[in-house]
């Protein structure tokens, strides 16, 4: 027996048949798409039913889709803020879109006009790891000093200062509107140009020179962001398609605060931007195919707040939510959210769990394998186990805070939501609304004069929280301030907002 033992062992190492160790799996791809100001139900698996996205619509099907996803705030910079620290904006004091300076009846809160240098981003993070990093597209995050290649990313396409672009045509710049900002940094293109399709090209040729590297690619698209341009054969298709649909039940704007919201999604030149971003997305999709990494690539799609519908041109409707980009209701912060994870999320798959766009950051750690950092992302949860199905998060309430004026009509307000419950609060007269969003996702039927106790006690509780975070409060009255001069104002604002599209 021995011998035989003997023989056997020569004969394995002879013909190398000695046990090969496992390969390990490769390290996961991460690609976040990042759509400015893309409502809730302007995406067909969300519910719309205009615009046209069956690339997004497919990327739902194969990953989980999230029913309430939340932004950290109402506007942009905010939200992009939180999304790069794990903190909410309240904690940082970056709670406005950075640039903005308008006051009401109070003086709004100051804010930090940039994502601090001292915050350890997600993008250094996955540096860090090895990871090649590209942020391509809208940054909105801060002067050059805090430009993308300072935060974490080894390549920076497009990202500046500003929200908006000049122009979505190269070569991006439009002398007759100073407001926009200087020209956006993207040489050698052609005339007709789409900026969706370059930022598209740009994040492709970073996949083509990184498929044998592990990469995070954060594409942030300036789309659908104002200013609100098409290619003239999208407006044309979905004028026809407008003009085919039957007449619309009830008015096609009611009042919201000092402004009217618009009902009905109908808009061609906003239909022809999304379906250029669901093209960008099919792209991004197919190009991880055929570099043969879509197996180990999580992707992401998200917005960073509720689509515009109160002011500069309103073109969307976020029915059945209320309200839009700018507000504390629903409208304003809820958004569709996606995560496909090769090999862990089941296909189709819905999460109904509330979550909140802190979350991404330990999420997106987990879900590589990397070491989390739980003294910078103090403020988001990892969704791994609602990914994967195996348990739930630890989480009781969810916080808004935007002491400020908002471009859409907003004034300066915090909100809570407990459960199924949301309480919002108005910081110019203290006054509070109470919403039970299972029976109510529309926000009608305020509930505060019938539940008086709960609605202190949430009152309370976003107190606690805004003390606990040291949240800057509005700064006073304002002694400047001039009512018949604001009531003037946003009825100007009403009969012609400045859209570069006549409003219809």
């Amino acid at each position: 027996m021995t011998r035989r033992l003997a023989v056997l062992g020569l004969l394995l190492v002879l013909g190398g048949c000695h046990p090969q160790a496992e390969s390990p799996p490769p390290q996961l791809n991460v690609v976040f798409l990042l759509v400015d100001d893309l409502g809730w139900t302007d995406v067909g698996a969300f519910g719309g039913r205009f615009y046209e996205t069956p690339n997004i619509d497919r990327l739902a099907g194969d990953g989980m889709r999230f029913t309430n996803a939340y932004a950290a705030a109402p506007v942009c910079s905010p939200t992009r803020a939180s999304i790069l620290s794990g903190k909410h904006p309240a904690r940082m004091d970056t709670t406005d879109w950075f640039g903005a300076d308008r006051a009401g009846r109070l003086l709004p809160a100051a804010y930090v006009p940039q994502l601090p240098l001292e915050e350890v981003t997600l993008a250094e993070a996955f540096k860090e790891a090895g990871y090649a990093t590209a942020f391509v597209g809208k940054w909105h995050l801060g002067d050059r000093a805090y430009f993308p290649e300072n935060q974490g990313f080894d390549l920076n396409v497009a990202g500046d200062k500003w929200g908006a672009p000049p122009t979505y045509f190269f070569p991006y710049e439009n002398p007759d509107s100073p407001g926009w900002g200087r020209p956006l940094d993207l040489p050698g293109g052609q005339e007709g140009e789409l900026l969706t399709d370059r930022l598209t090209d740009e994040s492709l040729k970073f996949l083509d020179a990184n498929r044998d590297t592990p990469f995070l690619l954060y594409l942030s698209y300036y789309a659908v962001h104002t200013p609100l341009m098409t290619k003239p054969e999208l407006q044309a298709k979905y004028e026809a398609k407008r003009a085919a649909l039957p007449p619309a039940d009830g008015l096609r704007f009611l009042p919201e605060g000092p402004r009217e919201n618009r009902q009905v999604q109908d808009h061609p030149v906003y239909a022809g931007m999304v379906q250029s971003v669901d093209e960008s997305v099919g792209r991004v999709l197919a190009r991880l195919e055929e570099l043969g990494v879509a197996g180990q690539t999580a992707i992401v799609l998200m917005s960073d707040n509720g689509g515009l519908s109160t002011s500069e041109g309103s073109p969307t409707s976020n029915l059945p939510l209320r309200a839009g980009k700018g507000w504390l209701y629903e409208g304003g912060i809820r958004e569709p959210m996606i995560i496909k994870w090769p090999g862990v999320v089941v296909a189709g798959s819905v999460c109904d769990e509330p979550m909140i766009s802190t979350d991404f950051y330990p999420t997106l750690l987990e879900m590589a394998g990397l070491p989390l950092k739980p003294e910078q992302h103090v403020d988001g949860l990892s969704l791994v186990p609602l990914l994967e199905q195996k348990g739930t998060i630890d989480r009781s309430e969810l916080f808004w805070h935007y002491p400020h004026y908002g471009n859409q009509g907003t004034t300066p307000s915090g909100a809570v939501r407990q459960g199924d419950l949301k309480l919002i609060e108005y910081f110019e007269d203290g006054r509070v609304e109470l919403f039970d969003l299972s029976k109510d996702i529309g926000e009608q039927h305020d509930l505060a004069a019938e539940m008086p106790e709960k609605a202190q006690e949430l009152r309370e509780r976003l107190e606690r929280w805004r003390a606990e975070l040291e949240a800057a409060m509005p700064q006073g009255p304002n002694p400047d301030f001039d009512l018949v001069a604001w009531d003037e104002w946003h009825r100007r604002q009403r009969e012609s907002d400045g859209s570069t599209v006549t409003r219809r």
